[in-house]
């Protein structure tokens, strides 16, 4: 257990609000549960639990929350399976643990927070055209008194960008944060809610004295300049132009490729990607201020024409730059958005971070890559989370579905 209120900039806070999280790594889920029993003992009744597992607890899970609240007290536990666990141990040290059993559970004392958990049964989402009413319904909460979102959804859930769009239409000012749950075999859902595992999507509404602020790091860099879509159908982009020049896609890189050194040409092999700008107003008009780019997979090529298919639906007008993603991107990327996050006012009791399952070491070349970059700005900051097979944060004022992305929620108190 992690004795937070030690630390200064909670001490000021230890009447009130506090945080615990604990670690727990045996293959017996039994162990791993009693474990994090004695890792929190003496710790009161929490207001919220957030309890992450990895795959390989998998056909255990319906035994994970009964355990937990035999053991330990909360009023709300929302949690879900995932590739990997984010924890914080003993020591104060985060640890991402990749393909390993793990458990990852932090207990929050939030006074004054306003929090409701929610469920959806993906198969029976209201209509996207219709109201926003019956969205609110279906979750039991309008956005009064609310102002973020947890929300986790099964791997196994069709309607999964309907669903998004949906909370987003029906909770615009709410920001988003969370992930797609872990695959696995076991024949039931991955997401945890109350005593229950579930399918479709979980939530918690956050609000009152206590919110989430985002942040979504897309590990990429721009390469080349930025180009508006001259022509396109559905997800293809056929002709793009730099100023009074117009060309294919291809044509456009193969520009690019040439100033290009050797090392970073052989990554666009790998490693490329298409950033689609999130607004529609040109670089003049909005003050040389570059625009907040999507960052969204390239997934074919059309030799005869130069066209390229994108992992998204594009329209005339919209700018979009080409992106490399690597280490060294995702590092820098990383610190400025963590540093700009240190400057806000409000301090944050917890962080949340749902990783892609394709960061980690595969992406850093070592263990802890995020939450190390964390600490480096949030020294003593408690970090839980889960490695994803898709992230859910806010880019440019909407909630996008991510691929290859940290999305961060830091809790901190309102006002």
């Amino acid at each position: 257990m992690v004795a937070f209120p030690s630390f200064p900039w909670l001490a000021r806070r230890e009447s009130s609000a506090w945080c615990r999280t604990g670690l727990a790594r045996d293959p017996s889920l039994q162990t791993a549960v009693d474990d994090l029993a004695r890792q929190m003992a003496g710790v009161g009744p929490a207001d919220l639990a957030l309890v992450f597992a990895s795959a390989s607890y998998a056909s255990d899970l319906p035994r994970l929350l009964p355990l937990l609240r035999q053991k330990l007290q909360a009023r709300h536990w929302i949690g879900c399976l995932g590739g990997g666990v984010v924890g914080t141990e003993a020591g104060g040290s985060p640890r991402e643990l990749e393909h390993e059993p793990a458990l990852s559970l932090t207990l929050l004392g939030l006074p004054g927070a306003e929090l409701h958990p929610f469920s959806l049964d993906g198969a029976d989402l209201p209509d996207l055209d219709g109201p926003a009413e019956p969205w609110r319904t279906a979750v039991g909460a309008g956005p009064e008194d609310h102002n973020a979102m947890l929300l986790f959804v099964d791997p196994g859930c069709g309607t999964i960008n309907d669903l998004i769009g949906g909370l987003d239409y029906a909770f615009p000012a709410l920001a988003k944060v969370g992930g797609i749950a872990g695959q696995h075999s076991a024949p039931h859902g991955s997401l945890l809610l109350g005593d229950q595992v579930r399918g479709g999507a979980v939530g918690c509404l956050i609000g009152g004295a206590w919110r989430l602020e985002p942040m979504v790091a897309q590990g990429c860099r721009p390469i080349g300049p930025v180009l508006e879509v001259e022509q396109a159908q559905r997800n293809v982009v056929l002709q793009v132009s730099e100023g009074e020049r117009r060309r294919s896609p291809v044509e456009a890189l193969q520009t690019i490729l040439s100033g290009l050194k050797p090392e970073e040409r052989e990554q666009v092999k790998n490693s490329l990607f298409l950033g689609v700008a999130r607004s529609d107003f040109s670089l003049e008009r909005s003050g040389d201020k570059p625009p907040a780019f999507l960052v969204r997979n390239l997934i074919g090529v059309d030799p005869r024409n130069g066209a390229v298919a994108v992992g998204e639906r594009m329209r005339v007008g919209q700018k979009v730059q080409f992106q490399l993603r690597d280490a060294d991107a995702a590092r820098q990327e990383s610190r400025q958005l963590l540093r700009q996050a240190a400057r806000r006012p409000a301090e944050p009791l917890a962080a949340l971070l749902f990783a892609c399952l394709g960061r980690g070491r595969g992406l850093y070349g070592h263990p802890d890559g995020d939450v190390s970059l964390c600490r480096e700005t949030f020294d003593k900051l408690p970090i839980a989370g889960v490695f994803c097979n898709g992230e859910i944060g806010p880019v440019g004022g909407t909630t996008h579905l991510h691929g290859y992305t940290a999305s961060w929620g830091f809790l901190v108190p309102e006002g």
